[in-house]
């Protein structure tokens, strides 16, 4: 008895159990990158509205900005074609600047004035520090060749003498009142002969840095009155021993 040989079918059938097996797959493939490119062109158009929206806000903006002009600009033009006097000083507003109080040439700012100071309360000054605190005898004598010791010695002499003068002849203060090391502002059009800038001064103000020194300002000034015979070059007389 002869084995039956398997149909065309029954042959075939291995085959296309495998293609089916290859076309899920295939399909499963097919659809997992289906879905990162949905994923992909969701975010992307969402970044992409995102940045319509903005431009648009900003071409509108600039929109209502010309149109808020539209206005003035046909009534303008409206003047300017109906009056010829209208017309002319459009004009000389617009072309030679000659109604714009804008364009109007500020005078410059009168040159400062130099004044003498007179030599006077100087030298009464200078004669009242070296009475009271050996000022001049001190910057005068050559230090070179004494010790630090020596040296400060005579400076704390120096000091309370000249100490005791300010107290006596002058009512001094801080120009600034914050402690020093302090971040301090500068704004625009403050004194420099009151506050002065160091370092790396660029632009305009307002400067911004920390105060290394607060100043002093002279509040009152009360010196000796001179009798007009003095001669007040004199800031020490020569001391003559009997």
């Amino acid at each position: 008895m002869t084995d039956e040989k398997p149909s065309l079918w029954q042959r075939l059938q291995p085959l296309l159990q495998a293609v089916k097996r290859l076309s899920a797959a295939g399909w499963k493939l097919a659809m997992y990158w289906l879905g990162i490119a949905a994923r992909a062109l969701k975010r992307l158009a969402a970044a992409g509205w995102k940045l319509a929206r903005y431009w648009l806000g900003i071409a509108a903006r600039e929109t209502w900005i010309v149109l808020k002009r539209l206005p003035i600009a046909s009534y303008s033009f409206a003047r300017a074609m109906v009056s010829a006097d209208d017309a002319q000083r459009l004009t000389d507003f617009y072309i030679n600047a000659a109604s714009s109080p804008s364009s109007a040439k500020t005078p410059p700012a009168p040159a400062a004035v130099l004044q003498e100071s007179g030599p006077d309360s100087a030298l009464v000054l200078l004669s009242l520090l070296q009475k009271e605190g050996r000022f001049l005898d001190f910057l005068q004598e050559e230090v070179s060749g004494y010790s630090d010791q020596e040296v400060g010695a005579a400076a704390r002499v120096v000091h309370d003498g000249c100490q005791r003068v300010l107290e006596d002849h002058l009512s001094i203060a801080p120009v600034r009142d914050e402690p020093e090391g302090t971040q301090v502002t500068l704004n625009k059009g403050f004194d420099p002969a009151a506050e002065r800038p160091t370092g790396q001064v660029i632009g305009e103000p307002p400067f911004t840095g920390a105060l290394v020194h607060r100043g002093w300002r002279a509040l009152e000034v009360h010196l000796p009155r001179v009798a007009s015979s003095r001669d007040v070059r004199i800031l020490a007389p020569a001391e003559v021993e009997l």
